[in-house]
């Protein structure tokens, strides 16, 4: 896991693909934490993309990194424990504005189960990471 967490660290931004009904969605995340053996990412509970992972719980996360790519596919497992909200919320303070009791919104936390990773380079060769 954590060469994992240290690819998508280092890239910064990656994106996570979803389903919405016939549709492919792709959108670009940041926040990701590695704890208890999992690799954590939230999504706000009145997004689409939540919606869509309670749908379809199927997702691939891609980051890229100085001629490298990392391919994370898996089945989206949501966090009953709301210690791992907690902690995404101590970390990035600025989201307590969205996520609080008055908003009604609530950060969903996530890992990937039942999960594959790979670092491609450009010649498409790949290495398992996990």
């Amino acid at each position: 896991m954590s060469k994992i967490n240290d690819f998508l660290t280092e890239a910064g931004v990656f994106f996570m693909a979803t389903e919405d009904g016939p549709q492919p969605k792709l959108r670009p995340l940041g926040a990701h934490f590695e704890v208890d053996g999992k690799i954590l990412f939230g999504v706000g509970s009145h997004k689409n993309v939540y919606r869509q992972m309670t749908v379809n719980p199927l997702v691939e996360i891609v980051a890229y990194k100085k001629g490298r790519w990392l391919r994370y596919t898996g089945r989206a497992v949501f966090e009953t424990d709301e210690k791992y909200a907690q902690m995404a919320l101590d970390a990035t303070p600025h989201l307590k504005k969205v996520y609080n009791e008055a908003t009604g919104n609530r950060m969903m936390m996530f890992h990937l189960g039942d999960a594959s990773a790979f670092i491609v380079d450009m010649a498409g060769n790949e290495e398992s990471v996990l």
